[in-house]
């Protein structure tokens, strides 16, 4: 019956042992309940600059979709864009002091995700994790404090 009403909802049942089960929706949740978060929080970022919540979602919706349907045809690492995939990163230091204006969570997530985007993806993951390392201290020293919006 479970595997009936999960086709049904597009997804694909799995065998999985019983002590893999956390894992396994832990990483289900990674994928689909942590990606609404990011995607909510990039709207509540946009709305800051002024746009209404349709028009931030209309921005950002279709890129998602675009990431995530080349991911599943071309891969992950072709799939993969921004700042950080480009090795851009005086804009990533850039989005970090730009984030520093809003909840210390904003700027935490957006960190903790290029160090795991460094982790998985980067080919040259030594060189990038410096840097973002480096990005991160100086920021920090810079800033000793956070607060303001979000």
């Amino acid at each position: 019956m479970a595997r009936k009403i999960a086709r049904a909802l597009g997804g694909a049942p799995l065998p999985i042992d019983a002590p893999d089960k956390p894992l396994y929706h832990a990483a289900c949740t990674l994928a689909a309940g942590h990606a609404l978060v990011v995607a909510e929080a990039a709207i509540q970022l946009m709305m800051s600059l002024g746009l209404k919540r349709g028009e931030a979602t209309r921005a950002l919706l279709p890129m998602t979709r675009q990431v995530l349907q080349n991911c599943e045809r071309l891969g992950p690492r072709a799939a993969w864009t921004g700042p950080l995939a480009r090795g851009d990163h005086d804009v990533v230091a850039a989005h970090v002091n730009a984030l520093q204006q809003y909840s210390l969570e904003y700027k935490e997530a957006y960190q903790a995700l290029n160090r795991l985007a460094e982790r998985l993806l980067v080919r040259d993951s030594a060189e990038t994790s410096a840097t973002l390392e480096k990005i991160s201290e100086y920021r920090k020293a810079k800033a000793k404090g956070t607060g303001g919006k979000g």
